[in-house]
């Protein structure tokens, strides 16, 4: 008989919070599947041939882009065999929406730490990534209210919120893999 996977787990943070890091890590310790939003965002941006940046302001401009992006995501989460990991910014909010057994965890960090996290990933200067960091963070905010009503400083849909300035890669795999443990 198959065994068809679950979702387990909704893995959620700002850009530069290390989520993608984090999913990757549980998914092979673990052997689960996983789909990862980010991805999904950059790729789509990379098919438009502009930053995520470009992307992440087109995306405030016209809703629909947007929109199905997450649709798509909403669908993997509720399909007869989704991944055992979603990772988005939404994800948390989607699994309380849809009602759906799983464990729903937030990476949180600072802008400083998330620009500095970005800067070592992409390149650039630090003020640079700052800015760009934080201009990101308010064109989400502002899409994600206009879209859904959605406040991303609110933290009600999740089981755990995990501040990580102080922590390294390892440091919150080992409280992550801790918590679904339990």
């Amino acid at each position: 008989m198959e065994v068809i996977p679950l979702l387990k787990v909704t893995i959620s943070g700002p850009p530069g919070s290390g989520t993608s890091t984090l999913v990757a890590k549980l998914s092979k310790s673990r052997n689960w599947s996983f789909v990862n939003g980010g991805d999904v965002f950059r790729s789509a941006a990379k098919k438009k041939g502009i930053s995520i940046e470009e992307f992440s302001a087109l995306c405030k401009l016209d809703l629909e882009v947007d929109r199905a992006l997450d649709s798509d995501l909403r669908e993997i989460m509720t399909s007869s065999k989704p991944p055992e990991i979603l990772e988005s910014r939404l994800s948390g909010w989607w699994a309380q929406d849809l009602n759906l057994d799983c464990k729903k965890i937030w990476i949180s960090v600072s802008d400083e730490v998330r620009a500095k996290r970005i800067q070592n990933r992409e390149g650039g200067d630090f003020p640079s990534s700052l800015i760009k960091s934080r201009n990101r963070q308010r064109d989400d905010m502002d899409r994600y209210m206009d879209l859904y009503g959605i406040d991303l400083d609110d933290m009600s849909p999740y089981d755990l919120i995990l501040e990580a300035d102080d922590k390294d890669e390892e440091e919150v795999f080992q409280l992550v893999d801790q918590y679904l443990e339990e």
